[in-house]
């Protein structure tokens, strides 16, 4: 062997002992490591099926706090609905009684309008209600009987709400119709306000009531079977 290939055989020597362990690392690995592609390491998980029926994609059940809480904030943006109207009625019907008008209305009339005024009162009471009870019971632990009350308070001032509008538009219209097509036109306001208000909401109750039952048989059908 010359001189000239030992010394070439002596500097690849040199070379391989000079290789850190990192590129041995890298020599040994893979092609497909080596490559830069990102691969799995190993066999992958099977991917869950989707949600085959309506039970799975139905959303997770509230707790009793989260009912409760729910209940409360839309009880509130109910009574900031109703309270808008019936504080603008009652704000027109106080008004009426220092109106040059007021002072040529009959017995019966003066009767209708204290009434209406008395009702307006109460709806008024009735829906600020939930407000103060909120207010005076707070940090008391006591929201579910809070919310109770409030609920049952907006649908007693929803009725005195109703009788109200009912007896304002008989004062309006005993003025302003002859005969007695004013009490005919505030008897049909009134239906149409207790089918909208009261009859349409226990429909739609029932409704879903037995759409619940029908699919809590159906289910029991499917498990039986």
């Amino acid at each position: 062997m010359t001189i000239t290939e030992q010394s070439a055989e002596r500097a690849r020597e040199d070379a391989r002992d000079a290789r850190t362990p990192q590129a041995d690392a890298r020599d040994t690995q893979p092609d497909a490591a080596r490559c830069g592609c990102r691969h799995p390491a190993g066999p992958q998980p099977a991917q869950p099926a989707a949600a085959a029926g309506p039970a799975e994609a139905a959303e997770p059940p509230e707790s009793a706090r989260e009912r409760v809480n729910r209940r409360w904030h839309e009880i509130l943006q109910e009574t900031r609905v109703a309270q808008t109207g019936v504080q603008i009625l009652f704000g027109f019907l106080l008004s009426v009684a220092f109106t040059p008008l007021f002072r040529e209305l009959d017995t019966f009339d003066r009767v209708v309008y204290v009434l209406t005024v008395v009702l307006g009162a109460s709806a008024t009471g009735s829906l600020i209600a939930p407000v103060s009870i909120h207010r005076f019971l707070s940090g008391q632990r006591m929201k579910d009987e809070v919310v109770e009350a409030a609920a049952r308070l907006m649908i007693l001032g929803m009725v005195l709400l109703a009788l109200t509008i009912g007896c304002t538009l008989l004062l309006i219209l005993r003025l302003v119709v002859p005969g007695v097509l004013a009490e005919i036109l505030v008897g049909a306001v009134m239906l149409w306000f207790g089918f909208c208000w009261f009859v349409l909401p226990v429909r739609l109750r029932r409704k879903a009531a037995r759409r619940v039952l029908r699919a809590e048989k159906a289910h029991r059908t499917e498990e039986t079977g």
